[in-house]
């Protein structure tokens, strides 16, 4: 198939069914099943979770242990058909210092099966979009940390990709790099691919998408958007941090709240109240503050973040506690990977480097 004619028929998606990896007696991903459409995802986890083996399996650089991935219908392993519709931004730096940085994008873009001259007219095209239009001729060895990252993010969308894979792509880039970045993802995301956005900065996540994957311990832990994670979250409780004059005679104007479950004072000036139900409780410390004629500062709520969310997972995660809420996804379906075409092209095919 040819890279610029894509089934204008094919629904694009990522599918894993029961997806497992290990290395040796390192079980490095166990059990994840998850459907993913497209837009971009927030790929979250801490060092070791398997975040990297999760984008390698859907790369096709991978091959399960157990379980099964597809990408828009087919295995990636081995199938050039599907490894030219999918991007990956590695996070190693896999640079060939000897190329310059258009020959390394022209080269992976004739593996994703463009003729040579257009080729590298979409190279250029990819490295001018990064802000490397006056650096293309120059042998990569030479780059920056910021440039080589750069230059791989060119070679994962010179291709035009459904599927774009980013693993930490904001590594050594200064703000500028990073606003072009976020700007051409999000872009691609809305002409209808999926980005699987792999990054510890979790404000910048937080600015991109509110649809997050959370990994941890090789398993997936949470899917979904920030606020319906956190609603099904019902054993832990949210905080709601009410800064006012007189805070022990609001706490006890609303202790007799619905949902209310505790009360600290943190400061003279401040009461936290844990509640089941944080609407309700917004709604009553306002109606209670206009009563009292109470003195508010502020309200704000301590864990509504996506950082607070990501690190009460993990923690959960230790315990061997998932939401509950994707245990299911892809594991009732039926296997769509039936009679898939096997072909013995080498996953070197792929347009990562």
């Amino acid at each position: 198939m040819s890279p610029v004619q894509k089934p204008a028929d094919s629904d694009v998606y990522v599918r894993a069914v029961r997806l497992t990896k290990w290395y040796g007696k390192v079980t490095a991903l166990s059990d994840l099943s998850l459907h993913l459409e497209p837009g971009i995802w927030g790929l979250l986890g801490p060092n070791g979770s398997g975040k990297t083996t999760f984008l390698s399996l859907v790369a096709g650089q991978l091959k399960p242990s157990l379980g099964e991935v597809q990408v828009a219908g087919e295995r990636p392993f081995a199938n050039p058909n599907v490894l030219r519709r999918i991007g990956l931004c590695p996070e190693a730096d896999a640079l060939y210092d000897e190329l310059t940085g258009l020959e390394l994008v022209s080269a992976l873009a004739e593996l994703s099966g463009y003729p040579r001259a257009q080729a590298r007219e979409r190279a250029a095209q990819a490295l001018d979009e990064f802000g490397l239009t006056s650096a293309m001729e120059r042998k990569s060895g030479g780059y920056s940390r910021g440039m080589r990252q750069r230059v791989k993010l060119a070679q994962a969308i010179v291709h035009d990709p459904d599927v774009l894979l980013l693993d930490e792509p904001l590594t050594g880039t200064d703000p500028t790099s990073r606003a072009v970045i976020l700007e051409s993802v999000k872009r691609r995301a809305s002409e209808g691919a999926i980005v699987l956005f792999s990054t510890h900065v979790l404000p910048e996540i937080e600015a991109l998408t509110d649809r997050v994957l959370l990994i941890a311990r090789g398993q997936l832990v949470a899917k979904g958007e920030v606020h319906e994670i956190r609603e099904l979250l019902e054993e832990h409780p949210h905080h709601v941090r009410v800064e006012c004059d007189r805070p022990r005679e609001l706490a006890a104007a609303l202790m007799q709240v619905a949902g209310i479950v505790g009360v600290h004072f943190p400061g003279d000036s401040a009461a936290v109240f844990q509640t089941r139900d944080p609407d309700a409780t917004y709604a009553a410390v306002c109606r209670v503050a206009v009563e009292g004629a109470f003195d508010v500062h502020s309200l704000t709520s301590p864990d509504a973040s996506l950082e607070a969310l990501f690190h009460y997972l993990v923690e959960r995660s230790a315990h061997m506690a998932g939401t509950g809420s994707d245990a299911a996804v892809g594991s009732a379906l039926p296997s769509p990977f039936a009679g898939a075409a096997k072909t013995s092209a080498a996953a070197g095919e792929s347009s990562a480097p």
